[in-house]
């Protein structure tokens, strides 16, 4: 962060690339990433880092708006984790599709047949967006224009005078910002935030505790509206007489280390209702708990699993971290491979009988890659492990179904992949609405 903010004027913006921010040249000639501005703007820029070979900023005044501009729904915040409010939902869509391409050309695939971008699933009805405030409804429009899909959600905590918060990170400052709805949430997870806050803030008074004393919560929604969550506190305490508010199906309280600011689970110390969830993938029934893997947005999730079971096509095939199961289970998938215990724990109980359910890092496991069965991966960012890339090249499974939340790995590893395998499908998806993020299936067939 800049301790003497330096204000660059009349910057014209070029375009949007991986990672969410916009690219232009300052009048010396420096690259400058911009956050808050849209291709072909004239802005004024608050510089928020400075390298020698770049500059970093967010957007103060916009001097020549797009045509593809629009006021977001959440003007304080929208940078901190949905930076993309501020274009239309036709232009991200066009956006992303460019990206994906552009990410793939890099790794010298310049001639992929692209299906069209996908950017919702079944239609919602329009009740889905009768909780909004009235200023958000007329933006919004209907639900596939990207808000209201977010079925988890985490937000962190600020303590005034006027008591406890929520509140989120305002980008390019060390500041909070305080928040009372999630426009990317479901109205599920929306309509328990005033409840969740309300006990915590008489707990807090009760104990004289402060905000501080806790790093954030969790929240998770299904299909049928039940909502659980997950608190995480830097604490080692007594919190039996936590009163969990009626609208949480489950509450659940983890210590957290307090010299981490990651919120990561060291010790239960309540829980109260039962924290799991159900629902629907492909008419299979997935369970899964409020640490689970599970994707945010099922409707899109759902059209990528309806591709993925299309090139299954019934025949056998893994399932290389496969979280509780979201896709092997729906595919048929007769080994279920992950490295979280949670995770398989719940896979354990989605999958048929007959299935094999391996807890194992996906390079430990590399025996049920095999050249009789197809292979389905959805790795995290950092993408398919050298050892699983290397064993797939070494058996040649007849089919790899690669499905990612990043493409920049996945075209990485895809490449790789291509001395033996063609490209036979492949597709975006806007899995993430108003975010940068993309997601995108590849199926790549043995040549």
């Amino acid at each position: 962060m800049v301790k003497n903010p330096v204000i660059l004027e009349n910057i014209r913006l070029h375009k949007l690339v991986h990672g969410g921010q916009c690219i232009a040249d300052s009048h010396d000639g420096k690259k400058v990433f911009v956050w808050g501005g849209l291709p072909g703007e004239v802005v004024n820029i608050r510089v928020t880092k400075k390298k020698s070979s770049y500059l970093e900023g967010i957007v103060t005044e916009v001097l020549e708006p797009s045509n593809d501009r629009i006021v977001p729904v959440e003007p304080e915040v929208y940078l901190s984790s949905s930076p993309w409010q501020i274009m239309t939902f036709e232009a991200e869509n066009k956006v992303k599709q460019a990206i994906l391409e552009e990410t793939f050309e890099r790794e010298g695939f310049r001639d992929i047949d692209w299906t069209s971008f996908v950017a919702k699933g079944k239609e919602q009805p329009d009740e889905a967006i009768h909780s909004l405030p009235g200023a958000m409804r007329k933006t919004v429009g209907c639900p596939h224009e990207g808000y209201r899909y977010r079925n988890k959600v985490e937000l962190g905590f600020w303590g005034d005078e006027d008591g406890l918060h929520y509140a989120s990170y305002v980008r390019g400052t060390h500041g909070k910002q305080i928040i009372t709805r999630n426009a990317l949430a479901s109205d599920a997870i929306n309509d328990v935030l005033d409840d969740f806050l309300t006990s915590l803030s008489h707990f807090v008074e009760k104990n004289g505790l402060r905000a501080g004393d806790f790093k954030t919560v969790i929240f998770r929604s299904n299909q049928a509206g039940d909502v659980v969550a997950a608190l995480f506190t830097k604490l080692d305490t007594d919190f039996s007489d936590f009163m969990k508010p009626d609208s949480l199906k489950g509450l659940t309280i983890y210590h957290s280390n307090p010299k981490s600011p990651a919120s990561v689970p060291t010790r239960q110390l309540y829980i109260k209702g039962d924290i799991t969830l159900n629902d629907e993938v492909l008419r299979k029934n997935i369970m899964y708990d409020v640490l689970s893997f599970f994707q945010v947005n099922l409707p899109v999730f759902e059209a990528a699993a309806t591709e993925i079971k299309q090139a299954v096509t019934d025949r056998p095939c893994v399932d290389f971290y496969s979280g509780v199961g979201t896709i092997g289970v729906p595919v048929g998938a007769s080994v279920l491979v992950d490295s979280d215990e949670s995770n398989i724990n719940m896979a354990r109980k989605n999958a048929s009988e007959g299935t094999k359910v391996v807890l194992a890092t996906s390079e430990t496991a590399l025996e049920y890659i095999t050249n009789d069965k197809i292979l389905v991966v959805d790795p995290p960012r950092a993408g398919l492990h050298k050892d699983v890339v290397e064993r797939v090249l070494e058996v040649l499974p007849p089919k790899v179904i690669y499905l990612s939340c990043n493409p920049s790995t996945q075209a990485r590893d895809v490449n790789i992949l291509s001395s033996a395998y063609k490209i036979t499908r492949a597709q975006g998806y806007n899995f993430f609405p108003r975010t940068p993020h993309i997601e995108s299936l590849v199926v790549l067939e043995r040549i």
